[in-house]
Formats: structure tokens, sequence, C-alpha cells
């Protein structure tokens, strides 16, 4: 054992079922939750202990799983939290349950499990906590709004939690991965959900429809390696490999596709910005010195 001890939700798929996969073969200990943990045999047999979590249980749920942990473990010094779905469907016909599962998932949840992370952290004054945005924490677009939105909100959040913990010795990065090939927009999985009225009638010849399309196009063809990926999530999380000796990120961006994105994001933003500079500024009180 290497003393590195990993607790993962959404360990079921995608990037934390490979971040466990890495761990594992690196000789770390490894707790793999998810809704239907116990199910994970190929974890187990691989060495990681597994739990059953719905991450949006209450705290005293969630502390007792990590208590179950650090019961085998006597730690937990690395928290990935990996649970999320994407909500596809115009704004129109999205319901309010929609939209509220969707908040309820993919940020409230991080923000539960990254509360109760810092207090088990904090006193031992060291540890690393890693939540899961998106190239969608970058751009909005047709037919993936609250995906969007939840991915903008666990950046921010995560952005702060950043600056709060670190003086403390926690760690706490946020993950921007572009389109990988993990089997997120296969349908009937869990990953890839449908708002309750997807008007197909009203936004024929849309964006909204085009979204769809390309999602479809693009499912099982995404560049992105999930396996390399998580390589390089797991080096980062422990200073080695490609991480040793660079700054530990407030943001680890993995992909080409979402590289180029950021990059025209930050072009059109900072295009804006010159274009209505005069009318920003414009709006300070007239005894404000000017810069």
């Amino acid at each position: 054992m290497t003393g590195n001890v990993w607790f993962i939700t959404g360990a079921s798929s995608g990037f934390g079922k490979a971040i466990a996969e890495e761990a594992l073969k690196r000789g770390d200990a490894v707790i793999a939750s998810s809704r239907r943990g116990t199910s994970l045999k190929d974890l187990e047999s691989q060495g990681a202990m597994l739990l059953d979590l719905d991450v949006t249980s209450d705290d005293a749920t969630i502390s007792a799983a990590f208590q179950k942990a650090i019961d085998k473990y006597g730690k937990i010094t690395h928290f990935i939290n990996a649970p999320g779905y994407l909500l596809e469907g115009p704004i129109e016909g999205t319901s309010a349950k929609d939209a509220l599962d969707s908040i309820n998932v993919n940020v409230l949840a991080i923000m539960n499990l990254s509360r109760l992370q810092v207090a088990y952290l904090r006193p031992r004054g060291s540890g690393y906590i890693a939540n899961f945005g998106s190239v969608g924490s970058w751009h909005g677009g047709a037919a993936f709004s609250h995906y969007a939105s939840a991915k903008w909100a666990v950046s921010g959040f995560t952005e702060s939690l950043h600056v709060e913990v670190k003086e403390f010795g926690i760690n706490a990065t946020v993950v921007e991965p572009g389109y990988f090939r993990t089997g997120f927009l296969n349908e009937g999985g869990g990953n890839r959900k449908h708002a309750s009225n997807l008007m197909e009638t009203e936004y024929k010849d849309t964006g909204v429809e085009r979204a769809r399309i390309a999602l479809d196009l693009y499912n099982n063809k995404q560049p992105g390696d999930v396996v390399k990926g998580s390589k390089i999530i797991v080096d980062v999380l422990t200073g080695s490999g490609v991480a040793a000796g660079k700054v530990f990120p407030m943001r680890l961006i993995l992909g080409r596709d979402a590289m180029n994105r950021i990059r025209t994001k930050l072009a059109d933003t900072e295009k804006l910005m010159k274009e209505w500079e005069n009318v920003i500024v414009s709006t300070d009180h007239d005894d404000v010195q000017k810069a």
C-alpha cells in the first residue's frame, strides 16, 4: 500500500471507475461508491472496497459511508466527486422537477460532499478534493442549458473552495474534460436523460434538434481516452508523473477539444469587453479615480 486512500463517488462508470482502476494499479486503497456500489464486482475483484451511496443522501448517511472507509483504512486522503448526468432538451420543455433533480445531483450533491470532506480533512491539515466540471463549464448551447449551468456552478464553487481551503493544506481542483469516450452519451445508461417534453415538432430544424443529432453522431466517437485522462488526474492528485514539480492546478482541463473551446471562449469574451469597454466603465461614480 502507498498510503493513499481514495474515496470515489460516481464510480460505476466513466471517469469515476477509470480513476479507481488507475489508483488500484498503483497500489493505492480505493473505496468505490455509487447508488448501486455493491454491484461493482469488477472493481472489487481488483481490490476496491465497495459501498452503496446515494450522493443526495443526508449528512449522517454520507458521514457514515466515510466512517466505514476510515474504519477499514484508518484515513481518507483523496476524494473524487464524479456523480452527474446530462439533462437534454429545450428549456421550455424542461419541467420544474427535471431542473430540480438535475441541480440536486449535479450541483448540490457535490457541494454537500465537499463540505463534509473539508470538515474531515481540515483537522488533518492535508488532503485532496477533485470535483467534476466539464468543457460545458465554459459555454452554453441549445439543448444542454441545465447541464451547462450545473457545470458552471461546480467550477465556480470549486474555484472558491480551492482558495478557501489551501491555507489548511487541502488541495481542491475542478476537472474540466472535453468529450471522452466513456459511454456518457449512451441512451438508457443513466448519464443522458431527456427533458419531460422534447417538443420535437416545435423545435424541428433548430439548434435543439441539431444538438441532439450531433450528440447521437458523436456518441462513442469522442476524441478523449478516459484511461489516459484518468492517469493524468491521478498524477496531478499525487504530484507525480506529468504533475511532478508543477503547481497544483485550480482547474484541470483535459482534451484538445476542451482546450480549443476554452480558448475560443476567452477570445470571444475579450472581444466583447473591448467592444463595450466605454460602456462598462461609464457606470463608475464621477469621483472615482480614472485608471
